[in-house]
C-alpha cells in the first residue's frame, strides 16, 4: 500500500493533517503505520535539528522505520519536516523498490505567526502535468487564491519567526492545534497510540526556525519525487480526501529501475562455461594470428562468424578484453544464450579493435 510524505516547516499543521488523514483511512478499515519524529525518538526534541549529526541520524532512523512498515497491504504517513529534496528523493526510491504509489502532502499556513508567508502566483506552473493536483482557495489580505495557481516558495513561508514578539505566545498556540484531533477511530497502530499519547511540547527557537527557513527545500511537482504534490495552505483548509485517496490506490506504482529488479536467474555452469568458451576463442586467436596477414579473416573454434584481422594482438591486450566481457556478461546472465558466447565475445572482440 502506497506511503504519504507530509512536508513542511513547524506550525504548518502536519501533524493535524496526518491524523485527519490516518482517521479517514482507519474508518475504512485500512491499516495505517504513522511514523513521526517523537515515534523515533522517543521524545519530541526540536534540537536535533540544530545539530547536523543528530538530524542526520535522525533522518537515517524515519527512513529504516518507513522501509520497514512499507508493504503492499498497509498505508505509511511519514509526518516530518522533511524538507531535504534529497531525503524526499530516497523515500521515493523505498517506495519505488516496494512497487507501490507515493504521494506528497506539502503543508503551509500562511500569516501563523504574524506576518505570514509570501503567497506568489506561479503562472508558469499551470502548464505542469501532475496526475493528481489539487489547489485550495485561500484568502490573505482580502485577495483569494486561483484554483490553479501554484503556491509559494516555502522558505519564506514563516518569515516572521524570528520577529521577537512572535516567541512568547505562538508556541502555546501552535501546540493547542497541534495537538487537537477528533475522535479515534478503533484500527491504530501500537506506534500511533504512543505518539497520540505525547504532547507536543518542542519549543523551535527563532533562531533555529530562520535556519530551518533557509534550509528549507520547497517541493516542486515537475520532481517525479515530489509529485502528486497536494499543496495546502491555511489550517482550516479541508483535507482533499478524495484526491489523495485517487492518487493512493488508483494511480500505477513507479516503475522499477533496474538496481531495484531481481537478476534474472542464471544456471550454476555459466560463469564456468563463460570463461570456458572465451578462454579457447583466445588460444584460438593466438594460433590464428601467427600465419596471417593484416585482411585476412580469421575461424576461430566454436564460432560461425569470422575476425578479420588487422595487426598481431598481444596476450594482454586480448585478456583484457575478456576480463571487460565476463564483467558485462555477468551483470546480463541468459542461458539462451549459452551456445552464442562464443559469437558474442568474437563480436566484442571485432568492435573493441575498430
Amino acid at each position: 500500500m502506497p506511503l504519504v510524505v507530509l512536508c513542511g516547516l513547524p506550525g504548518s499543521g502536519k501533524s493535524r493533517r496526518a491524523e485527519q488523514l490516518r482517521g479517514a483511512l482507519a474508518a475504512e478499515g485500512r491499516a495505517v503505520h504513522v511514523v513521526d519524529d517523537a515515534a523515533v525518538l522517543g521524545a519530541e526534541d526540536a534540537a536535533v535539528y540544530g545539530d547536523s549529526a543528530r538530524e542526520k541520524a535522525l533522518r537515517g532512523a524515519l527512513r529504516a522505520a518507513v522501509e520497514r512498515r512499507l508493504s503492499r497491504h498497509d498505508v505509511v504517513i511519514l509526518d516530518s519536516l522533511n524538507y531535504i529534496k534529497g531525503f524526499r528523493y530516497e523515500l521515493y526510491c523505498l517506495a519505488r523498490a516496494a512497487r507501490t504509489p507515493l504521494c506528497l502532502v506539502y503543508c503551509v499556513r500562511p500569516g501563523a505567526l504574524g506576518g505570514g508567508p509570501r503567497v506568489a502566483r506561479a503562472e508558469e506552473t499551470r502548464s505542469q502535468t501532475v496526475s493528481v493536483s489539487w489547489r485550495p482557495h485561500a484568502e490573505e489580505g482580502g485577495s483569494h487564491l486561483a484554483a490553479g495557481a501554484s503556491v509559494l516558495q516555502e522558505p519564506q513561508a514563516v518569515q516572521s519567526v524570528v520577529d521577537g514578539r512572535a516567541q512568547g505566545d505562538a508556541p502555546k498556540e501552535l501546540e493547542r492545534e497541534e495537538t487537537s484531533a477528533p475522535d479515534l477511530p478503533a484500527l491504530v497502530t501500537p506506534e500511533f497510540e504512543k505518539s497520540a499519547n505525547h504532547v507536543s511540547s518542542a519549543f523551535y527557537p527563532p533562531e533555529l526556525l530562520e535556519a530551518l527557513t533557509l534550509r528549507f527545500e520547497a517541493p516542486d511537482s515537475r520532481n517525479r519525487w515530489d509529485r502528486p504534490l497536494f499543496t495546502l495552505v491555511d489550517l482550516e483548509e479541508p483535507l482533499p480526501l478524495a484526491d489523495i485517496k485517487a492518487a493512493l490506490f488508483e494511480n500505477r506504482a513507479p516503475p522499477p529501475h533496474q538496481s531495484t529488479q531481481s537478476q534474472p536467474l542464471a544456471s550454476g555452469s555459466f560463469l564456468h562455461q563463460l570463461d570456458q568458451v572465451t578462454s579457447q576463442v583466445l588460444t584460438g586467436l593466438m594460433e590464428a594470428q601467427k600465419n596471417a596477414i593484416p585482411g585476412d579473416l580469421l575461424k576461430l573454434p566454436g564460432t560461425t562468424e569470422h575476425l578479420r584481422f588487422t595487426q598481431p594482438l598481444t596476450m594482454a591486450e586480448l585478456s583484457r578484453l575478456r576480463r571487460q566481457f565476463i564483467s558485462y556478461t555477468k551483470m546480463h546472465p541468459n542461458n539462451e544464450n549459452l551456445s552464442q558466447l562464443a559469437n558474442m565475445f568474437l563480436q566484442y572482440l571485432s568492435q573493441s579493435l575498430l
